[in-house]
This record gives C-alpha cells, sequence and structure tokens, in this order.
C-alpha cells in the first residue's frame, strides 16, 4: 500500500525567507537592546517583528508564496 504525500514546500518561498530574515534582525536587534538596557529599541523591534509578518502574509498574497503564481517551482 503506496501512500504518496505532496511536498508542502516548507516555505520556500520569496515570501518566508522575505519575512524570516525580517524578523530575525527585528529579534537581533532586540536581543542586544534588552542586555544594553535600551527600552525603546526594544519596543521598534517588536514592531519591526510585526512588520516582518505583515510583509510576508503581503508577499504571499501577491502570489510570492509556496506555489504562488509568481514563484517557479523547484525541480528535485
Amino acid at each position: 500500500m503506496s501512500t504518496e504525500h505532496a511536498d508542502p514546500g516548507h516555505g520556500h518561498s520569496p515570501a518566508a525567507w522575505t519575512a524570516v530574515v525580517i524578523m530575525l534582525v527585528a529579534i537581533t536587534i532586540g536581543t542586544v537592546a534588552f542586555f544594553l538596557d535600551v527600552p525603546w529599541l526594544v519596543w521598534a523591534s517588536a514592531v519591526l517583528l510585526v512588520i516582518g509578518m505583515i510583509v510576508g502574509w503581503a508577499l504571499a498574497r501577491a502570489g510570492y508564496g509556496v506555489d504562488g503564481a509568481k514563484t517557479a517551482p523547484k525541480v528535485h
């Protein structure tokens, strides 16, 4: 009995990569700001984190997500 599982893509898309990079930068800035006791920069990095999520969502809706209209399928 063979059951084929479709590859969900695991987020390999321009939308996912852009969102993750923005959020990693936000977390890095927030961590350093927290360590250096700069509260306004910690909050600014939290805002940047939310912006990263919104950018990822917007790019996915624009067709740059997994199996989006503007992405080329990855050949294995």
